[in-house]
C-alpha cells in the first residue's frame, strides 16, 4: 500500500495545493488471490475532512488505510480548508469545482484510476459530510454513491442569520462568504435540498446516499431534518443512528459499514 502527499497547481484554487493518496498497489499476489475485491478493477473514494481539518485527518484518525487494502479502494483526500466544498465568488475559491471536477480528473489521469461513475464515490464527515452530499448531487454523473457521517447540514441555520451574528465556529461574514447571501440560500445551488429538487424536476440521476449520525451529536437535529426531507421527496437513502458523539469513535464505527455499502458487499 502506498500512502503519499502530492502537490500540484490547481486552476480552480489558483495556487499549489496538497492532497493525500492511498493506493493498494503493492498487495502480494497470494493475498490478491484470496481476496475477491482484487478480482475487479480498483474503485475510487474521494474522502472529505471536516471544519478546521486537513487532508491528513482521515489518514491519521481513521482506519481508511487498512480498509483501502482490504477492499481494493483508492482513496483521495483533498484539503478543503473551511470551504464546505462550495464554489466561492472570490478568485481562487472554487472548492466545489476543485473536488468535483479538477482533482478527480487529475487523480484518474495521474494514478490510472477508473473514469467510470460506477467506480467512483465521495464520502466525508461533518463539514465533509455536507461536502460529500453536495458534491455527489452537483456532480451526479461523476460520483455514483455518497456517504456522509455526522454531516454539518446547516443550511437552515445559516439562512436565518443576520449581520452581527456569531457562534463558537464562525461569524456572519464567514457564513456569507462561504454560502452566499443567507436570505437567498434556500433556492441556491449551495443548498443540497435545492439540488435534489432540481434533479427531480429534470428527471436526472439521483446518487445513492448513506448517512449516519450519533444521538449525542450536536448536529443530530440537522441530520433529522435532511433525513425527513429525503423521505418527503421520495429519495431512496440509507440512514443509521446510534449512541455516539461528534468524534472518531463514532466515525470509525461507521466507516467500514459505509465502505461495504458503497461496494455492495457483506
Amino acid at each position: 500500500m502506498a500512502i503519499g502527499f502530492f502537490d500540484f497547481h490547481s486552476q480552480s484554487l489558483r495556487r499549489c495545493v496538497t492532497f493525500r493518496v492511498i493506493l493498494p498497489n503493492d498487495v502480494p499476489d497470494e493475498l490478491k488471490q484470496q481476496n475477491p475485491h482484487f478480482q475487479r478493477p480498483m474503485k475510487t473514494l474521494m474522502l472529505l475532512h471536516g471544519y478546521s481539518g486537513s487532508c491528513s485527518d482521515w489518514v491519521n484518525g481513521s482506519l481508511i488505510a487498512e480498509l483501502s487494502n482490504k477492499y481494493h479502494l483508492a482513496v483521495i483526500c483533498p484539503a478543503g480548508e473551511n470551504s464546505f466544498y462550495l464554489d466561492g465568488k472570490e478568485a481562487g475559491r472554487k472548492y466545489g469545482t476543485y473536488v468535483g471536477e479538477e482533482l478527480i480528473q487529475y487523480a484518474r489521469k495521474t494514478f490510472g484510476l477508473s473514469d467510470r461513475m460506477e467506480d467512483t464515490y465521495v464520502g466525508g464527515l461533518s463539514m465533509g459530510g455536507f461536502g460529500a452530499i453536495h458534491t455527489g448531487l452537483l456532480y451526479n454523473h461523476t460520483f455514483s454513491k455518497v456517504f456522509a457521517l455526522s454531516s454539518a447540514l446547516i443550511v437552515h441555520n445559516v439562512e436565518k442569520i443576520t449581520p452581527g451574528f456569531e457562534d463558537p465556529a464562525a461569524n456572519y461574514d464567514y457564513y456569507k462568504m462561504v454560502f452566499g447571501e443567507p436570505s437567498e440560500l434556500s433556492d441556491s445551488v449551495n443548498n443540497p435540498e435545492e439540488l435534489i429538487r432540481r434533479i427531480q424536476k429534470e428527471g436526472d440521476r439521483m446518487p445513492a446516499i448513506y448517512m449516519a449520525c450519533g444521538t449525542q451529536d450536536f448536529l443530530i437535529q440537522e441530520n433529522h431534518l435532511f433525513r425527513d426531507f429525503l423521505t418527503e421527496r421520495g429519495v431512496e437513502f440509507t440512514y443509521h443512528e446510534s449512541s455516539g458523539e461528534h468524534d472518531w469513535v463514532f466515525w470509525n464505527q461507521y466507516l467500514e459499514p459505509a465502505v461495504k455499502w458503497l461496494l455492495e458487499c457483506e
